[in-house]
């Protein structure tokens, strides 16, 4: 049985604050589609979407509920660019792929925006989001990412501020200065994950839950995917999977799960908060996180929750190593209840690099979205959608990059992250 496979949604705060009820159908059939789709989150939805806009037939397998994985549960952050800083990838790949990798990251913000606007999602979507430094070393970064964007590629929506400036909208004193993007932003990601499954079902895609895959067979120009009680077979596949992709079988992911080390993430909700302690907290409605190695990032819910999470976990009980992460930022928050607490894997890459390729000329995939996944979903979608189309000339340039592998199976991507948690710590207090 694949770990993820047949189960129903975590007790979150977006589950219970969940806008749609989609239950669809497990599958029982044998059928026929120009594409389909394995993993109903926000990269395999955004394939569907783009496909179906171009009246093509696509089907989509869902092992669980969907947005059941990160999708449906991370911070909900919205960030331009990449985990790597703009200087590497001028470096490795020359300024005119670095240029084109950073226009495609402000696009994938742009596809947000469309999206919820044109198929009227209902997502608390909201601009404006900060990276803040713990000390004038990890300032000093965030100054050079301000004028390499600046300089390199003419951005302009990003703001240096000193520690006088971020305390007229922050209420904490443990920074000393922030880099704020008024481009980037913050969403409630279940929401957004169940507007595009409607906006898909609207256009005639077929969703199909609680149907994992078991196994693929490419011959030729064909693809046939079976699931316990039914089969697709079509002309495109995409895999869509992220961070549970390991737990399919070989013959589907052919490997590529190496490249992919799952990391935990926990988050908090707080009771909602009155107006007056919301606005002390955060008054300009931004998402905000550090620049940590292991980062701690936190915002406003719609109704005054404060969700703050981290990057890091460990076996402790996380709601009170989370609280206590909180209560470092915002002390005034001692009496304040938490009402939720949950965590769950995210796909980054070795090298935080997304990766994005084809494992056969007719099989996609998209995963390694490093914490990058809200925006980088979208973008990942239309790209693999524009190459079943005819035109791969973007999907090329993702396929450039070179991702490491995680070789030794999961005891050593497990030991990796046991000794690499309590080494990035180690880091963090000293850089």
């Amino acid at each position: 049985m694949l770990t993820f496979a047949h189960q129903e949604h975590r007790k979150t705060y977006y589950f219970d604050s969940k806008n749609l009820e989609l239950n669809q159908p497990h599958l029982a059939q044998h059928l026929h589609a120009d594409v389909c789709i394995v993993g109903a989150g926000l990269g395999g939805l955004s394939a569907a979407l783009e496909l179906a806009e171009q009246g093509k037939s696509v089907i989509v397998l869902e092992g669980a509920r969907i947005g059941f994985g990160a999708s449906g549960r991370s911070g909900g952050q919205a960030i331009n660019g990449f985990e790597d800083g703009i200087d590497e990838y001028i470096e490795q790949f020359g300024f005119d792929t670095a240029k084109s990798l950073w226009d495609m990251s402000l696009e994938a913000i742009d596809i947000i925006d469309e999206r919820v606007k044109k198929y009227h999602i209902q997502c608390d979507w909201k601009k404006g989001y900060a990276t803040l430094a713990l000390n004038h070393r990890r300032l000093d970064d965030l100054i050079a990412i301000e004028q390499a964007s600046r300089e390199s590629f003419g951005y302009q929506k990003m703001q240096l501020w000193d520690k006088t400036q971020l305390k007229q909208h922050l209420g904490s004193d443990i920074y000393v200065g922030g880099l704020f993007d008024s481009n980037s932003g913050h969403l409630h990601p279940l929401n957004y994950c169940l507007g595009l499954a409607n906006a898909c079902l609207n256009l005639g895609v077929q969703i199909f839950e609680q149907s994992p895959v078991v196994d693929m067979q490419i011959q030729g120009d064909k693809v046939t995917l079976r699931t316990d009680k039914g089969t697709v077979c079509s002309q495109n596949m995409v895999l869509a999977t992220n961070a549970y992709i390991a737990n399919l079988p070989k013959s589907i992911h052919h490997g590529i799960a190496r490249k992919i080390l799952p990391v935990e993430s926990f988050i908090i909700a707080t009771e909602p908060l009155d107006q007056a302690t919301a606005n002390s907290l955060i008054n300009n409605g931004m998402s905000v996180c550090d620049n940590n190695l292991l980062l701690d990032y936190y915002r406003l819910s719609a109704d005054n929750r404060l969700l703050f999470g981290s990057d890091s976990s460990s076996n402790k009980d996380m709601v009170q190593v989370m609280r206590q992460n909180m209560l470092k930022v915002f002390p005034q928050l001692e009496n304040a209840k938490i009402d939720y607490g949950w965590g769950g894997p995210i796909d980054m890459t070795l090298n935080s690099q997304p990766h994005f390729g084809r494992i056969a000329p007719n099989v996609y995939f998209a995963h390694g979205y490093s914490g990058h996944g809200i925006a980088l979903t979208g973008l990942a979608g239309r790209i693999i959608a524009e190459s079943i189309l005819g035109d791969d000339r973007r999907l090329s340039i993702f396929e450039s990059l070179k991702i490491p592998s995680v070789y030794g199976g999961k005891w050593v991507k497990s030991l990796a992250l046991k000794i690499g948690i309590p080494y990035y710590r180690f880091l963090d207090k000293y850089r």
